[in-house]
């Protein structure tokens, strides 16, 4: 249980800070691509002996500059593109774990399996997340600069696609340490539902950075430690206690536009 509480603890923080500048980007159904697509590279670096980062990462961008290929060739619009190409991609990273033989149940990195991390997957989640966490406080102003003026922060000499190419690749590292802990299926939500969740509390980038990893941390204690006493399974449940925290922000919202107006 302490393993897994602090695997879930980790992993929900940085990914609730990431979740910031994808809510803010209004990449959330890039998050869920991405968080989707990682799974055939995952699968393939465990095949080559290789670090799940490298293939996640590989397999991220590549589905996304797929993405951006689909949709500027065609007349299809972006939701479309991505809906037709993180299915396939995830499709094959099914198949792909479906017919591996292997000697660890590949079908735990679907559905996560916190309660059987083991020491290397401790220090994997802890250094990515590390430095995962420290780029995104270090260059946390260039990212918020391109998250909402994009041709300003052109303007002013920012590395416009270097930033996003940046957040990318971040992506996919977070769900690398998210799925350690929820699974790839389960990722999605904890690189959208913390950041939507402040920002329903918090109308500044500096809050909403500190009220979204708290309440991520909160919902993976509570989650894991009820997963516990009601005998369920932990990552299910602590994505939905990051749902009701969200249904809860919601309420608080509503109430404060009702008082206002």
């Amino acid at each position: 249980m302490r393993r897994a509480l602090l695997v879930t603890v980790v992993a929900s923080v940085v990914s609730a800070l990431l979740s910031c500048w994808l809510v803010l980007i209004g990449w959330s159904l890039m998050g869920d691509a991405v968080s989707h697509a990682v799974l055939p590279g995952v699968v393939l670096a465990y095949l080559v002996g290789a670090p799940f980062a490298v293939g996640a990462v590989v397999f991220g961008v590549g589905a996304v500059a797929l993405i951006g290929a689909v949709r500027d060739t065609t007349r299809l619009k972006e939701d479309t593109a991505i809906g037709v190409v993180f299915t396939t991609v995830f499709a094959v990273g099914v198949v792909l774990v479906s017919t591996t033989p292997s000697q660890v149940d590949l079908t735990h990195i679907l559905f996560g399996n916190v309660l059987g991390v083991s020491d290397a997957d401790i220090v994997q989640v802890l250094v990515l997340a590390a430095a995962t966490g420290i780029t995104l406080v270090v260059l946390r102003r260039d990212i918020t600069l391109y998250a909402f003026d994009r041709v300003h922060a052109h303007v002013v000499g920012l590395p416009v696609r270097r930033t996003g190419a940046l957040l990318l690749g971040l992506l996919a590292v977070t769900v690398v340490v998210a799925l350690q802990a929820v699974g790839v299926v389960l990722a999605v939500a904890m690189v959208i539902t913390p950041g939507a969740t402040a920002f329903l509390l918090t109308d500044r980038i500096g809050r909403m950075l500190v009220v979204a990893p708290v309440l991520a941390a909160v919902a993976a204690v509570v989650g894991t430690w009820g997963s516990y006493a009601l005998d369920v399974g932990s990552a299910g449940l602590v994505v939905v206690c990051q749902g009701l925290l969200f249904a809860a922000a919601y309420v608080v919202s509503r109430v404060r536009t009702r008082a206002v107006a």
